[in-house]
């Protein structure tokens, strides 16, 4: 476990704290030298129970966390984080490839997935992309109509009913209430969520758009996702 302290080069993410909990010393020092390098400050850890402790005691904008750890497994860490309400946008990286571990990943709280080897450019990209959602300076409680999004609490509401979602569905209706009633570009909203890197089914936004109609909007009889042809998607109060 050591610090390495940010430099002053990209000024952006200056005192930007960014946890990396990584058991191979080798790349967490080189994790750890990349964001440096990109103005991050940076912690690490090279276990479990460390990290676990580091995010516990500081208040980080991002962490970047290993799955394969000694003394307790990145399932654990982020399983416990999220049991204690510790909402820090969590980045996955692990050798373990296949659709199970990452939906395993996502399930347990995970914001997003990458897997080993990767490229540093998507890293440090997707690093940025956790942290500005995490210090955004707009309201931590996302409003349209009846509809409330706390961000903090990760908690979705409608005339004060809780909806359940899943990690990306809070993810897709943040960045859709982030545009303020102005339309969403489908693959802005793609990038937002899935990363910038995503070369999957592109029918991907319309199947989560779907999912997310049926849970805030048809139980309360309203169309508050309002779909724009040719361009992509709208907020509007209780429609």
């Amino acid at each position: 476990m050591r610090r390495t302290h940010f430099a002053t080069r990209h000024v952006h993410n200056a005192f930007v704290r960014v946890l990396v909990v990584e058991d191979e010393e080798r790349l967490a020092s080189a994790i750890a030298r990349g964001l440096t390098a990109e103005g991050f400050d940076v912690d690490v850890a090279n276990d479990g129970t460390t990290g676990l402790w580091r995010a516990r005691e500081h208040d980080y904008a991002t962490i970047v966390l290993d799955l394969l750890l000694p003394g307790m497994n990145g399932f654990e860490v982020c399983r416990t984080l999220r049991a204690e309400r510790n909402w820090t946008p969590i980045l996955v990286l692990t050798a373990k490839v296949g659709e199970y571990d990452e939906a395993e990943a996502l399930d347990t709280g995970a914001d997003d997935f990458l897997s080993k080897p990767f490229s540093f450019v998507v890293l440090t990209a997707r690093v940025r992309a956790l942290s500005r959602r995490r210090l955004h300076e707009g309201r931590p409680v996302l409003e349209c109509g009846s509809l409330r999004l706390d961000l903090g609490r990760r908690r979705c509401e409608r005339d004060g009913s809780e909806i359940k979602l899943s990690p990306r569905e809070f993810s897709l209706l943040e960045s859709l209430l982030r545009h303020d009633g102005m339309v969403a570009d489908k693959r802005v909203l793609m990038s937002d969520v899935w990363g910038p890197d995503y070369v999957g089914d592109r029918n991907i936004v319309e199947v989560y758009v779907r999912s997310l109609r049926k849970k805030i909007d048809v139980p309360y009889a309203v169309e508050s996702i309002q779909t724009v042809r040719g361009a992509g998607y709208r907020m509007v109060a209780d429609a």
